[in-house]
């Protein structure tokens, strides 16, 4: 049995950005609860070195549509990068699932050697089609949901693996 590159990526990215937004409600939930001001969570980080909460966001969400986009031959809509509270990045994630959700299996499925070639930052960066799905995008995907996750972990949201991986009931 295989399966698709639709089925590897549509269906997990619109499931784990569905996942980081409850996140960020349990987030938003905290930091009322606790009268934080709107503006903190976003800019909490890890360690002084890393992007905040609010990049990692954004961050997840360009791979997300980067990934479905390139691999359907379609220009990878460009983002503002302005999220300033959790509202916001929210409403991000959100245009993101409406966007990723509106590929259809027929226009990514068959891509596995197709070329993928972009650049990011000063790079110049060149894959096939599995090879950016299962070794670029969905890495690079996770690493930042997981480093969202770890953010508002660290500052006393109460989320845990189950929030993480959650699944919709059926």
């Amino acid at each position: 049995m295989t399966i698709s590159m639709y089925q590897a990526s549509v269906p997990v990215f619109v499931r784990m950005l569905r996942n980081l937004s409850a996140i960020l409600d349990k987030g938003l939930a905290h930091a009322e609860a606790r009268k934080i001001a709107p503006g903190v969570l976003p800019g909490l980080r890890l360690i002084a070195d890393m992007f905040p909460l609010s990049r990692q966001v954004q961050i997840a969400t360009d791979h997300a549509k980067g990934c479905v986009a390139r691999l359907a031959g379609v220009e990878v809509p460009k983002y503002e990068d302005n999220e300033q509270t959790i509202e916001d990045l929210k409403a991000r994630i959100a245009r993101t699932i409406a966007f990723v959700e509106s590929f259809t299996p027929d226009q990514i499925d068959g891509t596995e050697e197709s070329d993928i070639a972009f650049t990011l930052g000063s790079y110049d960066l060149a894959f096939k089609g599995m090879d950016y799905l299962v070794g670029f995008a969905l890495p690079n995907f996770y690493f930042h949901m997981v480093t969202a996750y770890n953010i508002l972990r660290e500052n006393g949201v109460e989320i845990g693996k189950r929030d993480f991986l959650a699944r919709e009931a059926k």
